[in-house]
């Protein structure tokens, strides 16, 4: 389809967007069974539960416009997926892999940032205000899972090996302002 509007741009963006979070209603689960830490795992399932929210809010957007949600595969977030799916099967230690699991999480979390950011500016630009409204909260909640993310990133105890090999316990303190010693 050859884009010849910021209207067309809109829609084929909202298109992606959708198979993004169709795609990650299947991943999230899998990634929350992967993780060892039950902050992580239990962000990761509420991740979810907003995810299928955020799918929500763009097929109501479709249906105020008489469009269809579906359309071709969102390739970026499959390669993120796949990269995901990765990190799950591989060997490593626990806090070792629930910090590759974040990692994969928070790549997931910025590209869904930019491509909330721009429908939502398009929305708001083509006078769409109540999806622009919607947009707006769903961007809201991908920042804040990505500072989630953030926060159990900190927070996660994982062995600093010293030059001699041995494990340093080391006091941590997070952005939520918690300290605690880590192994």
């Amino acid at each position: 389809m050859k884009l010849e509007s910021l209207r067309d741009l809109y829609v084929e963006q909202l298109k992606d967007l959708y198979s993004a979070e169709q795609q990650l209603i299947k991943a999230l689960p899998k990634m929350a069974k992967a993780a060892s830490s039950e902050e992580l795992k239990a962000a990761l399932e509420d991740h979810l539960g907003q995810t299928r929210q955020h799918a929500q809010r763009i097929e109501t957007i479709f249906e105020q416009m008489g469009e269809k949600a579906k359309g071709k595969k969102c390739k970026a977030m499959e390669g993120l997926v796949e990269e995901g799916g990765e990190v799950i099967k591989e060997d490593m230690d626990d806090g070792i892999k629930d910090a590759a699991l974040i990692a994969a999480a928070q790549r997931v979390e910025h590209y869904e940032i930019a491509g909330y950011g721009c429908v939502r500016a398009y929305a708001t630009r083509l006078g769409e205000d109540d999806a622009a409204t919607l947009l707006s909260q769903t961007l809201q909640e991908e920042k804040a899972a990505d500072e989630a993310l953030n926060d159990i990133a900190e927070e996660l105890n994982i062995e600093v090996p010293q030059e001699s090999g041995q494990s340093e316990k080391r006091t941590v303190k997070s952005s939520r302002g918690r300290t605690r010693t880590a192994a």
